[in-house]
């Protein structure tokens, strides 16, 4: 079934500028799955005037049979709402365009849509990785914000929705200026999770990519949640080197990293040369113990790239490490495991390769000699403990 919304038109005064209108800013939700879903479940809550928007019949259909249901951390329940799969040539235009598909698809998404947007309006890109400069060749630069999502979701059956951790946003503009859109887009977004404004989203947006590098793609690889993966020494080391590299590419590229959430410094938690060789040390034992701390935290977090390969659809890695591998490429800072990442990750989509733990072990025993440091021992029986330097065989890498 084809759902068109055909909204009788209107839309801003002539010459309008600042905050796209001075009535409620009309919201379009690009994609419904783990996050699109949830943000449109509570924007529709709140009571605003919100479209969602999907090109997939199956979610399309489940949401406007029984509604948005959503469960997890501040979960707002059963919200009932519609989703549609077309926009109607007669739909007013959008103040915000919230785009909320998989970074494959965003540079479609945005093209599809891009008609729909008021001349003052703005996209926002909802995506992990350096997706405003794509959507701001499409959109224009001043018509192109960035809005990083600091909480995880999954879409656990169409129109079935799962929050795994609370967290909210951060906004900005990729060239640090103000904009009121940006405050009222905060305000409206509030609801969901604590949202703050940036004026070094580029900042933000490279921290966010170093961690997503290594917590998604890990997350792939080994095929099991955040939690889990992260009692594993080695696993750690393995995030820890992905985010060293891609720390190094933003350097490179002058760009002034941000904590993320207030609390990550992404350039206090890469590696130093000293700690890249040494087994062990108090900054790695620190190190370790802070990425223990992100694993409690966000125990329940799924890597969205591995749900997209269940699904049939290609991984955004090349969003993540290969975006690492061929900017470090250009700024001749090597990249070597995230670019062994990437080609693991494919391989798994490719379906040549099954992801678990034992992948995820010959991946770090794979890429010993491209770090200087010796590689394990050979894994553990399954169901052998693990989790410290002393019973995990991957401990002594540091």
């Amino acid at each position: 079934m084809s759902f068109i919304d055909s909204s009788p038109p209107g839309g801003l005064a002539p010459g309008a500028s600042g905050a796209p209108s001075s009535s409620a800013p009309r919201l379009l939700v690009v994609g419904c799955g783990g996050i699109g879903g949830i943000v449109a479940a509570h924007l529709v809550e709140q009571g605003h005037d919100v479209t969602a928007f999907t090109t997939n019949p199956v979610i399309a259909d489940a949401i406007n049979a029984a509604g948005f249901r959503v469960r997890g951390e501040a979960s707002p329940g059963t919200v009932r709402g519609r989703a549609v799969r077309e926009l109607g040539p007669d739909t007013r235009p959008f103040d915000y365009v919230l785009l909320a598909t998989q970074p494959p698809q965003v540079e479609e998404a945005a093209r599809g849509v891009v008609a729909h947007l008021a001349p003052t309006g703005a996209m926002i890109c909802l995506q992990n990785g350096l997706c405003e400069e794509r959507v701001a060749r499409i959109a224009g630069p001043e018509r192109t914000l960035g809005a990083i999502v600091a909480w995880g979701a999954s879409m656990v059956e169409p129109g079935v929705y799962d929050r795994t951790s609370s967290g909210g946003f951060v906004l900005g503009r990729l060239d640090g200026a103000g904009d009121p859109r940006l405050h009222e887009l905060a305000r409206i977004l509030e609801a969901i999770g604590p949202t703050t404004v940036t004026d070094n989203l580029a900042g933000a947006r490279w921290s966010k990519l170093a961690i997503n590098c290594a917590i998604s793609s890990l997350g792939t690889i080994g095929g099991d949640r955040l939690g889990a993966l992260l009692r594993h020494r080695f696993v750690r080391r393995l995030a820890l080197e992905i985010m060293t590299e891609t720390v190094q590419v933003s350097r490179a590229a002058g760009v002034r990293l941000e904590k993320v959430a207030g609390t990550l410094d992404l350039d206090w938690i890469a590696l130093t040369d000293a700690e890249r060789s040494a087994a062990g040390s108090p900054g790695l034992f620190a190190k370790h113990a802070l990425l223990l701390a992100v694993g409690a935290r966000y125990r329940r977090m799924r890597s969205s790239m591995l749900a997209a390969i269940e699904r049939g659809r290609p991984p955004a890695v090349d969003f993540l490490n290969g975006e690492v591998a061929t900017r470090g490429a250009a700024f001749d800072v090597a990249t070597p495991i995230n670019a062994a990442v990437r080609e693991e990750v494919l391989a798994i989509a490719a379906r040549r390769n099954k992801p678990g733990l034992p992948l995820l072990r010959a991946l770090f025993d794979r890429t010993r000699d491209l770090v200087g440091v010796p590689p394990s021992a050979p894994p553990r029986a399954a169901g052998s403990p693990g989790g410290d330097a002393r019973r995990d065989p991957g401990g002594t890498a540091g």
